[in-house]
């Protein structure tokens, strides 16, 4: 039982200016804390590829990829919005960070690994159909999600976002399809103000208040989720991966912990193994507290690999 870690050295190339919180340490200090706790080595390292033109195309419009083709400085920086910026190498490391994701769920789907962890930025999940915004150029798990039900013709797949910010890219894109159940945790109010009141019957909002201790974030989380998941019976389980809600994270005000993500990921591979023989694809989106950081994924991944 093998968990695969996703990772390419040209994600830290992408560089969005001195003191950005989406910074390439952030690579780094997973990687670091991995290696100096010796997990490392109990991980099957995968370098991946970038995803193609037309497995772009299964989420978003032709228009919005040449946009950003346009866009792409050959040097300095552009601002997409206030917060995000494409420079000469972000593109590429947007590419292979979705194609990490896409070539993930292949390997999954087909045995060579039980689950798998993408090590890989720009994240994704605050990329709507035709929109970049917040950190993210490609839905990275909304890519994985389609590749999951178009290319491997499942029929259900679960997607859980754990990051402290709401996955609004996620939810403009899944919304409304039965064969995705998305379940999203989110400090609330809060970026990016959007998406949080959708009533469609496939999203499952779990609102959280600034300051809400770490028991009560897990009695919510297993209140609103669990059932629903268990209900569902996804054959595959995709996180969104945001270690934002730690306590340390400066971008935010909740209250989890190491021990906290230990615990999501016991009970997502739990609902993987019930349903859908451990299959599981994480992905890493927030987290800029780089040391919690590091520290918490290398808590979802002691959880993964253990499976």
């Amino acid at each position: 039982m093998t968990t695969g870690f996703f990772s390419h050295d040209d994600c830290q190339k992408h560089d969005m200016g001195p003191d950005h919180p989406e910074c390439p340490d952030r690579l780094r200090a997973i990687i670091a804390c991995l290696n100096d706790s010796g997990l490392s080595q109990d991980l099957d390292w995968v370098r991946p590829e970038e995803i193609t033109h037309d497995q772009l195309l299964g989420v978003h419009p032709e228009k919005y990829l040449h946009q950003l083709d346009l866009m792409q400085p050959t040097r300095g920086r552009v601002f997409t919005d206030p917060d995000t910026a494409l420079m000469p190498d972000t593109l590429r490391a947007a590419r292979l960070a979705a194609g990490a994701n896409v070539q993930a769920v292949d390997m999954v789907m087909s045995g060579q690994l039980t689950n798998a962890f993408v090590c890989a930025r720009p994240p994704g999940h605050h990329a709507e159909r035709c929109k970049s915004m917040g950190f993210c150029f490609y839905n990275n798990i909304a890519l994985a999600a389609m590749r999951a039900l178009n290319f491997h013709q499942l029929e259900r797949v679960a997607i859980v976002d754990f990051d402290v910010h709401q996955g609004n890219g996620t939810v403009d894109i899944v919304q409304n399809d039965e064969r995705i159940l998305m379940c999203s945790s989110f400090q609330h109010p809060f970026y990016p103000h959007s998406h949080v009141h959708r009533q469609a019957d496939n999203i499952i909002n779990t609102p959280i208040p600034a300051g809400t201790p770490a028991s009560t974030y897990r009695k919510r989380v297993e209140t609103d989720w669990l059932k629903r998941l268990q209900d569902f019976r996804p054959q595959l389980v995709l996180v969104s991966a945001g270690f934002d809600g730690h306590r340390l994270d400066p971008l935010a005000e909740l209250n989890l912990e190491e021990p906290d993500y230990l615990w999501l990921t016991h009970m997502l591979t739990s609902v993987a193994s019930d349903h859908a023989s451990d299959r599981l694809v994480s992905t890493l989106e927030g987290g800029y507290h780089l040391r919690a950081l590091g520290k918490s994924a290398m808590a979802h991944l002691e959880g993964l690999s253990a499976v």
